[in-house]
């Protein structure tokens, strides 16, 4: 059974570990490029775009893809219309690894917007030493707000983007250990933290941090993301493509590719 994941995730990396090792499925794994250097994986793996939906649709058909798992970001929400148009059309299966939010806790103090323009809107115009915890695409929203001192963290170096002047960048990338996030934010000063929600345990322990320390966290929503079949977890992706297997039409049967 020929599988797609639409990667980029920690559950992505997961269910690549458990295909890999499983001879009744043969799966390839798509990322979005967005990071130079991803960890490598144990499926084949094709990086970049497919050019919209027309283009992620003659994908699936040149490769005679029988089930699409979709383990994108949280953030990812045009790949995810994509699929949801491409596999409508097809009549492909679909299933989606939703990764639970955050919830906010007793002594949180989150400002929750929209977009990391608006993030920036809201620190105010009074200095203050911001920490980023955004992928790199996301800074340059940063720069409309540049009397603030910044130190962002990212896998990757900014590349060609709008900065504000003042910025200073942290390269690394999960997970990370509560006492040492809780021991950076206060070596550092950082008045205000600015983080999308993305939910798991790997990048949770800044969000921990700056409530035992006090300091607001401007909190990104989630954009509004359609799916397929929802699942929670690698695990339930298997099971999920086990019931696929099981009922999949005799060869003679099957859609034409």
């Amino acid at each position: 059974m020929r599988i797609l994941i639409l990667g980029g995730t920690t559950e992505a990396s997961e269910l690549a570990q458990l295909l890999a090792a499983d001879s009744r499925f043969d799966a390839t794994l798509s990322l979005a490029g967005r990071t130079a250097s991803p960890r490598p994986q144990p499926l084949p793996t094709r990086i970049g775009g497919f050019g919209g939906i027309a283009g992620l649709e003659a994908w699936l058909r040149d490769h005679a893809i029988d089930a699409l798992i979709d383990a994108t970001h949280p953030y990812a929400d045009q790949i995810s219309r994509h699929a949801v148009a491409a596999c409508s059309t097809l009549s492909l299966p679909l299933a989606s690894i939703r990764r639970a939010a955050w919830q906010r806790q007793s002594g949180d103090n989150w400002i929750v917007v929209d977009s990391a323009e608006t993030a920036a809107a809201v620190l105010g115009s009074e200095a203050s030493r911001v920490f980023l915890s955004l992928g790199r695409l996301e800074l340059a929203a940063f720069a409309a707000a540049p009397q603030h001192h910044y130190i962002a963290r990212t896998i990757d170096p900014p590349g060609d983007i709008a900065l504000p002047p003042d910025i200073r960048f942290v390269r690394d990338r999960g997970p990370f250990d509560d006492a040492k996030e809780q021991a950076f934010l206060s070596e550092e000063g950082i008045a205000v933290v600015v983080s999308k929600n993305s939910g798991g345990a790997a990048t949770y322990p800044k969000i921990a941090a700056a409530r035992r320390l006090g300091i607001p966290v401007v909190m990104i929503a989630r954009p509004d993301k359609p799916q397929g079949v929802a699942l929670d977890s690698a695990r339930a992706a298997l099971l999920w493509l086990e019931t696929q297997l099981a009922h999949r039409p005799a060869p003679a049967s099957r859609r034409s590719v």
